[in-house]
């Protein structure tokens, strides 16, 4: 099996600890990626719906450079700082995924980053 390290500037950069994504077997698996501006790393957004839409549009980049798209998720992991979050991350995410959404699961964010309430990982065919 080929492992192929995927990484793109257009996405928030990956600690150096981990890849942004990594393409195998068939499929492109991202990691858990932050709200973060690619350019500066800070945390864009303030509202739990501006740093979801950050999130997945990190997501969507790292999907393009592997060769895949949203519309190819199959599964994607939502963790949040605080479960009062869920229903505005549930705002913004409809607005992605208004029909046929990808399997999903929750989970709660296990440290504190100053500013950070959410992250999202996923998997998606290549």
């Amino acid at each position: 099996m080929t492992r192929q390290v995927v990484f793109t500037s257009k996405a928030a950069k990956p600690p150096a600890t981990y890849s942004q994504a990594i393409k195998a077997a068939g499929l492109v698996f991202v990691s858990g990626t932050s709200p973060s501006d690619p350019i500066t790393g800070a945390i864009v957004g303030a509202t739990i719906q501006e740093q979801t839409r950050q999130c997945l549009t990190n997501i969507e980049a790292i999907l393009q450079e592997a060769g895949s798209s949203l519309d190819k998720l199959v599964s994607v992991t939502v963790i949040l700082a605080e479960e009062d979050d869920f229903a505005g991350m549930n705002e913004e995410w409809l607005r992605w995924f208004p029909t046929a959404p990808p399997a999903r699961q929750g989970a709660k964010l296990p440290v504190r980053v100053p500013g950070l309430k959410v992250s999202i990982a996923a998997i998606a065919a290549a």
